[in-house]
């Protein structure tokens, strides 16, 4: 009997023992699982004052991101392509998808960014842009494989909306069209609020280009003299500073006396560029938040606060906020594919977002658009070198060019 019951007491005890065992195998928190983001950034170029801002906030965000995940954590990765120049973009891309990089992300123009997404769509994989703002980031310019790429910029058709709505807003009712021909979003934006602007019942005095990157000063000139002599409520031009046209066209339109209001895109967000004379006055853009501090938003002021020294560093855009905006739309995908980190599957879920809340508010795709609509544009305006926020504004619109 003595032996009976030795036998059963240690049957007992192993029983005992492997619940115990098993209790603390499920008592055990489940590992984040680790996603690795390959980030292609111009360093030194004209896409620098955008890509810039847009990557040191992502990392910013991350880290605080990675602190109370339980779920994913993201690991960046990144690579210079020193100016966008292309060998060295699709280098970037082949050294960050050898480092393991599952997602990548791209310089913020869709003609600089196409070596890197090339190479990172033909690997299948999902490939993202904080900020290229053309219609062309996805299968429009890279086919059926272009179903894997998407910007968190705003698509030209809304933003020039907008910017016609807004100056419409202001009563302004003739406007003088000046198209940098240099890149595709440029055109786009003008085209943009040409097609609004007249369905407003705008009228166009006159129409005029100019290239800015590979332009010269005489050209420009040419378009200033022509500008100036037509008289309209606003001029209207998507061109950024640092592709070097659009401080001599501003400063020779003032030089001539001509305080005529001019009305530019995201492009000419930052105050980098701001010559010390003549100072930049009646200059308004739209942008996607505001560097200065006086953002509508609340978290946005505290995103600039605490990457102060950074956003002045890369010249004030308020593409810093764009970073941060897409890892908040890359994690909504990662959750409903529940953490497939597939190309396709992340491209499918990301073509569903409708009114999807990121830090920059809110976004949406569809299969004919991978860059967003109907985000909320921040009017900002600049006095004597001072630029403040004005207005929030949201395409009503969005026209077919």
């Amino acid at each position: 009997m003595i032996g009976v019951r030795k036998t059963v007491l240690i049957a007992v005890a192993a029983v005992v023992a492997a619940g115990a065992a098993v209790a603390v195998s499920a008592a055990a928190p489940k590992q984040a699982q680790t996603v690795t983001i390959g980030w292609a950034y111009d360093g030194s170029g004209a896409m620098a004052p955008f890509d810039g801002p847009a990557l040191a906030t992502a990392k910013s965000y991350v880290a605080t991101l990675n602190k109370r995940s339980k779920r994913f954590k993201l690991r960046i990765v990144t690579c210079d392509t020193q100016g966008n120049k292309p060998a060295v973009a699709k280098a970037c891309a082949a050294r960050l998808l050898g480092q393991g990089a599952q997602v990548i992300f791209t310089t913020c123009d869709v003609d600089f960014a196409a070596p890197v997404v090339q190479e990172s769509i033909n690997a299948g994989r999902l490939t993202i842009a904080p900020c290229i703002g053309t219609d062309q980031m996805g299968p429009k310019r890279f086919g059926p494989k272009g179903r894997l790429a998407f910007s968190f910029g705003n698509v030209a058709q809304d933003e020039g909306s907008a910017m016609a709505e807004y100056a419409w807003s202001r009563g302004w009712r003739s406007a003088s069209l000046a198209t940098d021909t240099v890149i595709v979003y440029f055109r786009n934006v003008v085209q943009a609020f040409e097609a609004r602007w007249r369905q407003l019942g705008g009228t166009i005095v006159t129409k005029e280009t100019y290239q800015s990157l590979g332009g010269n000063q005489a050209s420009w000139q040419n378009v200033v003299t022509r500008l100036n002599a037509r008289k309209a409520d606003v001029i209207v031009t998507s061109t950024a500073a640092a592709f070097g046209a659009q401080v001599p066209i501003i400063n020779g339109l003032r030089t001539l006396g001509n305080n005529t209001p001019i009305l530019n895109s995201w492009a000419g967000d930052g105050n980098y560029w701001y010559p010390a004379n003549p100072k930049v006055t009646n200059y308004y853009y739209v942008t996607y938040a505001s560097a200065f501090g006086d953002d509508p938003n609340r978290l946005v002021n505290q995103m600039v606060q605490r990457n102060k020294d950074a956003i002045a560093k890369a010249g004030s855009t308020g593409g810093f906020i764009t970073g941060p905006a897409a890892i908040d739309g890359l994690l909504v995908a990662l959750r409903r594919t529940n953490g497939n980190t597939s190309g396709a599957a992340l491209a499918a879920q990301m073509e569903r977002f409708r009114n999807v809340p990121t830090l920059s508010g809110k976004v949406s795709f569809s299969r004919a658009l991978h860059t967003v609509f109907g985000r909320q544009y921040r009017v900002m305006q600049v006095q004597q070198n001072q630029p403040k926020f004005l207005r929030l504004i949201k395409a009503k619109v969005v026209p077919k060019i």
